[in-house]
């Protein structure tokens, strides 16, 4: 079959996104990683699948699947390209949508300058909900990794994060230690580890090993994990702007038992289609 797709970034997180709701499709995991695979098909960190609503308070249902297949919970960057998507193709005209995930509801917001941004739900921090192996909640966690004791937060923004702070982002040993943090035994649904440089109580640095990825440019439910850790830990403000690979994101979170609220720029590269 021929299959249409938008090919999109937020902040350099790629993804190939499919309109599931005008055309008909089923794609395997194996199809996913050929379409993934930069030499061989398309490209992508994600693939994001649009499809209709199962719930009635929802406009849309918004299905996440990582280059390696594995679909997962929620991925912020996705969401901001989401927003747009449906606008772009006219499934919508609001500016307000309802979207659906294996993670919860979500609420997107095109704003006027063309930025996104996504209230993200509340943050689980109970180790059952991230899920994390730990007798009871704490604002961090020893971790042991290849003989050394490492102090982590664990967040979920609807899929589980830990975010480990370094005293300098660029020399963070991301690809060497990041393939072991997200498969540590601790984490049952493996883990994307944050690395984190604070700034300043308003600024931080960001990179990001995200679980059946690797390291991207962005992620969006990454630096929402990375401010609330920051903030549970007395490191940031309310409101900071956290600066990843492929650019900036707003993240505010006013403390416990509220809402995330991420802000940033989403964008189309180019239209396609493909055979299966």
């Amino acid at each position: 079959m021929l299959l249409h797709f938008t090919k999109m970034h937020g902040l350099g997180n790629d993804f190939m996104v499919v309109d599931l709701i005008s055309q008909k499709a089923r794609l395997r995991p194996e199809q996913i990683r050929r379409l993934a695979d930069r030499h061989f098909g398309i490209g992508f960190d994600q693939l994001l699948a649009v499809e209709a609503p199962r719930l009635p308070e929802a406009d849309f249902r918004y299905r996440i699947y990582n280059a390696d297949g594995s679909e997962v919970e929620n991925c912020g960057n996705g969401a901001r390209c989401f927003a747009v998507f449906v606008r772009d193709k006219k499934l919508t005209h609001q500016t307000r949508i309802k979207v659906e995930t294996l993670g919860g509801l979500l609420t997107l917001d095109v704003e006027k300058d063309g930025q996104v941004s996504v209230d993200m739900g509340c943050p689980r921090l109970n180790p059952s909900e991230i899920p994390f192996s730990a007798p009871d909640r704490q604002p961090n966690y020893p971790l042991e990794v290849d003989g050394q004791t490492l102090s982590v937060g664990a967040v979920s923004m609807g899929n589980p994060h830990l975010v480990l702070r370094v005293d300098k982002i660029d020399e963070a040993p991301v690809a060497a230690l990041g393939p072991k943090l997200e498969s540590h035994p601790r984490f049952p649904k493996r883990v994307n580890a944050g690395f984190l440089e604070v700034i300043s109580r308003q600024k931080g640095r960001l990179r990001v090993y995200e679980r059946g990825v690797g390291e991207t440019l962005a992620c969006g439910t990454g630096a929402c994990a990375a401010v609330v850790s920051g903030i549970c830990q007395g490191w940031f403000d309310p409101q900071v702007e956290i600066q990843l690979p492929g650019g900036i994101l707003t993240i505010h979170w006013a403390g416990e038992g509220t809402q995330v609220r991420m802000t940033g720029p989403a964008q189309r590269v180019y239209e396609g289609q493909i055979y299966l």
